[in-house]
């Protein structure tokens, strides 16, 4: 009940205030028990103050200490208020009371001073708090103020004592039209003090209006002052008025609907007032103090909506610049590159443009994840922005493509700067912890013959495509380039077509187990007979279904026909049958998030038993690990068995078969072909079938074309052997016979 109490103080405080506030009406009028319940009430509020001070240790107390101040002497005026009352019955005016009730101002106008500064700067909210303040003092002035100022008979200590009260109260209003439009965070405790100090302002706003009459009701007007001093005590007890004087880090004030129907309103009060009392047909016009309130008026909302103007062509230069730049290495981005070709055309310049593509990209973001990705990615801006000369500019037109901007540069030194940023992206780039190599292809083009931006990136890019599939990665635009696309886009068209109509063809290469060549299984490999062209090479075709992602789709029909006839085999054969079937499956497809699923299908929908296929990828497939190993992982749980195909000629030969789930290492034909001969040429084959039976993976040596190199394979150890020395591929092998043979 203690710990209750304690956390709730300022909650029984508000109730048990609020109760005598309510009740004090009630109480007989300058009675004992009355004077009593209102002086306690003042000096409670005191207390409570200074014992929220001491109870939630807030960092600046200064603040509640002027506020307990200006509720002390507020008391102390009760208290002379209270014995006047005792002594003469009758309290003149101005008496020492009011002297104390305006003493209580100046402490809290610098406690509500102090909670302002607190919140920072904020120049639009204290425009809008003078604009508010502007028309509320407006309407003190005319209905309170000026009658007071006017009368006549009375003493100059009355008048000044008379005035001195609104005067206050206007800057009452000042201060608590800055809180409500700052930017305090809403807290009780805030919420409590705005309601202490808006109904002192409201309650002195009643009795000075109230006062022209002949009798105010005071019983009335001293509840307001009694919840004034209940609010504020109970907003120094909760334990939110910690947070209350602390900085805020907040955008500018900006302009809601409810602050612009105030700001509407008190900016009209002073054409309203002088509409009004033109037509009242009032003989003595307010015409100075509204000529200067709405000159002051007419003042703040310039400055206000100036303010806002520059506020808008900020943002708007802020978005228009984060519009041409890119969000992850803070480079031009690819519209601002367009614009700035666009500028250099205009002026008659002779721009060159490098476009340049980072090989593997994709595997390191899978690999390693995308937080290297983009370290990276911004590590390869650096270093290319580093290699610049004085007004070239590099852009990332997106995921991992740059281009190099080159105003009015001869060929041969944009051919030079190409060299250097190729040079320099051959260096190691440190990405987090990983230390990467990365490679790049680099296409260049001029603007000869043609002043479109857009042309000039188009050619760039085509000679980039050229760069990756050359040796020197570096290629400049020809007219041929553009031959070779379009001929890769009907192409493209033409794959299409002849999976529709079926074009396509398996031959199957017999495996072989040596020495004496029985059939261990065959390779699948895909043959499209052209209606116009022919026979076309699978190295013409493959290419352009990998670009443009149609060998997803031809991946799966080879790996389901060759399934189907594995399977026919096994029926039509038995044990005559091939052992197995090994299926290429390429980077593209490993990718898809469903290729494990679709091998599943395949072998349910074939019935071929997981065991008799093996799945083939090189090992560019599955550098950098992510994805293909997660789908190699899925797949090899199938039951279906790993080869690593061309081994010896890619990446990062031996250390992939500690990633990657391998059954069967493809030795490369470049270390085949020299095998028979004497020295070095066989030291490699020697050791890959070493390490292939060190791992207990079966190895087989690819492009075996002579009895000579299958004897010599054998004494060095393979077991298996595949290559035109065996059979070439062919559509309809003879297994049967083949076997006999042997």
């Amino acid at each position: 009940m203690g710990e209750w109490l304690t956390r709730r103080l300022w909650l029984v405080w508000l109730l048990v205030g609020g109760l005598v506030a309510v009740a004090y009406p009630l109480l007989p009028q300058n009675s004992a028990l009355a004077n009593g319940a209102y002086e306690s009430v003042g000096l409670g509020a005191v207390i409570m103050v200074l014992l929220g001070v001491r109870r939630n240790r807030p960092p600046s107390r200064r603040m509640w200490y002027w506020f307990a101040t200006g509720l002390g002497v507020w008391v102390l005026g009760d208290a002379s208020y209270g014995v006047s009352m005792h002594h003469t019955g009758t309290v003149p005016f101005p008496s020492p009371a009011d002297a104390f009730y305006l003493g209580a101002y100046p402490p809290l106008v610098a406690g509500m001073w102090l909670l302002l500064r607190a919140q920072g700067r904020d120049r639009a909210g204290v425009i809008d708090a003078c604009i508010t303040a502007s028309g509320g003092g407006l309407l003190f002035w005319v209905f309170v103020m000026r009658p007071i100022a006017d009368a006549e008979n009375v003493s100059l200590p009355h008048r000044v004592f008379s005035l001195a009260y609104p005067f206050a109260d206007v800057v009452l209003l000042v201060l608590l039209a800055r809180l409500l439009t700052g930017r305090a965070a809403r807290t009780k405790s805030y919420w409590l003090l705005v309601a202490g100090m808006g109904l002192l302002f409201a309650t002195d706003l009643s009795f000075s209006v109230l006062s022209s009459y002949d009798e105010v009701p005071a019983r009335v007007v001293q509840f307001g002052w009694l919840s004034f001093h209940v609010a504020v005590g109970a907003a120094a007890l909760h334990r939110s008025m910690a947070a209350l004087t602390e900085p805020v880090d907040a955008p500018e004030t900006t302009l809601s609907g409810a602050r612009l129907t105030v700001l509407a309103i008190s900016s009209l009060i002073a054409p309203v007032l002088l509409l009004g009392q033109g037509l009242a047909g009032v003989n003595h016009m307010n015409w100075l103090a509204i000529g200067v309130v709405a000159v002051a008026l007419f003042l703040l909302v310039v400055v206000r909506m100036a303010g806002l103007v520059r506020k808008v062509q900020s943002q708007s230069w802020q978005l228009s610049e984060l519009a041409m730049l890119d969000d992850l290495t803070g480079l031009p981005n690819r519209r601002l590159l367009e614009e700035l070709i666009r500028d250099e055309l205009d002026r008659g310049g002779h721009p060159q443009v490098a476009f340049i593509d980072l090989d593997d990209f994709k595997r390191i973001n899978d690999g390693l994840g995308h937080a290297v990705g983009d370290q990276l990615l911004a590590a390869v801006g650096r270093r290319l922005t580093g290699v610049l000369r004085p007004g070239d500019v590099v852009a990332r037109l997106g995921g991992d493509e740059f281009a190099v901007l080159m105003p009015d540069t001869s060929q041969d030194a944009a051919d030079a700067l190409v060299t250097e940023l190729a040079a320099a992206l051959e260096q190691p780039v440190y990405a987090g912890e990983h230390h990467l190599l990365v490679q790049a292809g680099i296409g260049v083009a001029d603007a000869a013959g043609t002043r479109d931006p857009f042309e000039l990136l188009r050619r760039a890019d085509v000679a980039m495509y050229a760069a990756k599939e050359s040796q020197s990665r570096r290629e400049r635009f020809r007219d041929e380039f553009d031959q070779r696309a379009s001929e890769h886009a009907r192409l493209g068209a033409q794959l299409r077509e002849a999976l529709d109509q079926g074009q396509f063809q398996l031959v199957y290469q017999p495996i072989v187990a040596l020495p004496h060549g029985e059939i261990a299984g065959v390779e699948a490999l895909i043959r499209w007979h052209h209606p116009e062209l022919g026979f076309m090479s699978p190295a013409d075709f493959i290419p352009v279904a990998e670009r443009n992602g149609q060998i997803v789709e031809l991946g799966a029909w080879i790996l389901l026909e060759a399934c189907s006839q594995a399977a026919t085999w096994m029926a039509t054969l038995g044990s005559a049958a091939p052992g197995k079937v090994s299926v290429n499956v390429s980077a593209r497809q490993l990718a898809e998030p469903d290729f494990a699923e679709v091998v599943a299908a395949v072998l349910a929908a074939t019935g071929l038993p997981a065991d008799r296929l093996a799945i083939e990828v090189t090992e560019t497939a599955v550098f950098g690990g992510g994805r293909a190993i997660e789908a190699l992982d899925a797949v090899h749980r199938l039951g279906v068995r790993i080869a690593l195909d061309d081994f010896g000629t890619g990446h990062s030969s031996l250390g992939l078969l500690q990633t990657c789930p391998v059954d069967i290492l493809k030795v490369d034909k470049s270390f085949v072909d020299n095998v028979t001969m004497a020295g070095r040429h066989a030291v490699i084959a020697t050791a890959l079938i070493n390490v292939s039976d060190g791992l207990n993976l079966d190895a087989i040596a690819e492009g075996v074309e002579t009895a000579e190199q299958a004897r010599e394979l054998y004494r060095l150890g393979y077991r298996y052997a595949q290559g035109y020395h065996f059979g070439r591929p062919v559509a309809n092998p003879q297994f049967a016979l083949e076997s006999a043979a042997a």
